[in-house]
């Protein structure tokens, strides 16, 4: 290893970063995302109760989302993706896909949640595309389906 190498603590890489979206905005973005996808209509109530999280602290975030131009709402009214919330909450429940459907593999286990949102914010866009690729080519070895 180059001793010139630049090791930085975890709070020292993420400062470095220039991140629009906090890993909690990805977690709200991503579940925004699922829910309107199964059900087309999404709620601060709804938000509140599959984050596990006060309603209180479910306005705030969507008002985070919303000054940043990731959803529309008016209070008490139903929360609403934009064309960039879309985009990317789409990519943020595939890399949640990616991230849990390798972990399966590795672990040779059904539910790997917990590690699954510790990890899935500290990859970016070329590892998640790799991990995808690695874990298809694991599903061929193993003679699985997708994930």
């Amino acid at each position: 290893m180059n001793m010139s190498d630049e090791f930085y603590t975890l709070k020292g890489y993420q400062l470095n970063e220039d991140i629009e979206l906090t890993s909690a905005m990805e977690d709200y973005l991503e579940m925004v995302y699922r829910i309107y996808k199964g059900s087309g209509i999404v709620r601060v109530s709804d938000l509140s109760k599959m984050l596990n999280v006060k309603p209180s602290s479910v306005t705030k975030m969507v008002q985070q989302l919303k000054d940043l131009g990731y959803v529309h709402s008016e209070k008490y009214g139903q929360i609403d993706l934009t064309e960039l919330g879309f985009a990317q909450g789409e990519y943020l429940l595939y890399r949640h896909e990616v991230v849990n459907g390798f972990l399966r593999i590795l672990n040779q286990s059904d539910n790997e949640l917990e590690q699954v949102e510790k990890i899935e914010h500290f990859l970016n866009r070329k590892t998640v595309e790799n991990l995808s690729k690695l874990t298809q080519w694991l599903q061929v070895q193993k003679g699985d389906g997708p994930f």
